[in-house]
């Protein structure tokens, strides 16, 4: 039964390693000439972020470019901070955005002010946690002029600090490169392959306004990927690209923040599907945990002088696999051998999110809440 087990874990590495092969990264390519594109960023009390987020965007190479900042109805010195690291930049605009309307999710009616500013032929929504690489814009447009690309969105690379970072946080890597058929997703309109990282979302213009842009989806807590569901439901090419080279994410800065920011995410994200949460958790448990406890069995087993193999071999292979993501995504490799940590950290993290959304006691972020 272990062999069989073992042969089972090692095709799950085998398909990893293939679905990752239709994931394609920026590089360098020609863009002909130089469309202008808008970089529309909400933020709401990110005063941590501004400073930093604004000196990465001053930075960007491309020649043709505005930056529009709208600080989301912040109570702390995020506009201050922004119209101070902005000053002397003719590329930068910064605004103060309206009350939230009923029905509207916060960040999406944010996108949506920003959109309807915008002039360029291109718009790209990044977080104000996200810092870029400069040659970020020309990379990315390349890439959608090679794929024929309505819209672009990538998965940073995350710099991680505390425990549950470091296990929670690239755990989204895993995710994309394990369960996202990438071929589906990268090279079909197939709406249910579909994934996006709202930390980096780029659109060409006419697609984005013709589907209706943020609008189409006001009320949306997950609003990545229902843009990316949306942009191929209405015919449109989406393709989710390597962009950890280009692209890099702090998304939290606390434990605590990591938990509610996921929190409020990951039950949605599975569709509110009690069943699909049911039979995740018995897959998980099975592919991520029981290596786990079989690697620790056979640990007394060796104690006692009696050697045997078969009870390592499935946790070399997962960590095999993390490791490989990890490579892939440029997090530091040292976190591999923890997968089983961050299985059950996920697990845990779903379940409180299920509960939440069951009991109706709704997901609270940034002094906002959400059903």
């Amino acid at each position: 039964m272990l062999l069989l087990f073992e042969i089972f874990l090692a095709c799950l590495l085998a398909w990893t390693i293939l679905n990752s092969l239709f994931m394609p990264s920026l590089k360098k390519g020609s863009t002909g000439a130089a469309p202008l594109v808008s970089i529309l960023i909400p933020l709401r009390n990110e005063e941590k972020n501004a400073e930093d987020l604004a000196a990465s965007l001053k930075n960007l190479s491309y020649p043709n470019l505005e930056i529009i900042m709208l600080d989301d109805q912040s109570t702390d010195r995020t506009k201050e901070i922004l119209t101070n690291a902005a000053r002397n930049d003719s590329r930068f605009k910064i605004v103060t955005g309206s009350d939230l309307p009923d029905g509207w999710a916060g960040k999406v009616f944010a996108c949506h002010q920003l959109s309807s500013m915008a002039s360029g032929d291109y718009y790209l929504f990044l977080d104000a946690d996200v810092r870029v690489h400069k040659h970020t814009i020309e990379r990315s447009l390349a890439l959608m002029k090679q794929k024929k690309a309505n819209m672009l969105s990538g998965f940073p690379r995350f710099p991680v600090k505390t425990i549950l970072e470091k296990w929670l946080v690239p755990m989204q890597h895993l995710l994309i490169y394990f369960h996202l058929p990438l071929y589906l997703a990268n090279y079909t309109t197939m709406a249910a392959a579909s994934a996006a990282h709202g930390a980096f979302i780029m659109f060409e213009k006419n697609a984005y306004r013709k589907f209706g842009g943020h609008k189409a989806v006001k009320d949306a807590i997950v609003d990545d990927v229902a843009l990316a569901k949306i942009t191929k439901q209405n015919g449109y090419r989406a393709v989710l690209a390597n962009v950890t080279e280009y692209v890099t994410c702090y998304m939290y800065d606390s434990n605590k923040a990591v938990w509610e920011g996921f929190k409020k995410n990951i039950f949605p994200g599975f569709g509110r599907s009690i069943l699909i949460v049911i039979l995740f958790s018995l897959f998980y448990g099975l592919v991520y945990l029981f290596p786990f406890f079989l690697a620790l069995y056979g640990i007394t087993e060796l104690i006692q002088g009696k050697m045997n193999l078969h009870f390592f071999v499935p946790y070399l292979l997962i960590v095999l696999q993390k490791a490989y993501i990890d490579l892939r995504s440029r997090q530091t490799l040292a976190l591999s051998p923890a997968i089983p940590f961050s299985a059950a950290a996920f697990l845990l993290l779903l379940y409180a999110s299920m509960f939440a959304s069951v009991k109706k006691t709704g997901y609270t972020w940034k002094g906002r809440t959400y059903d």
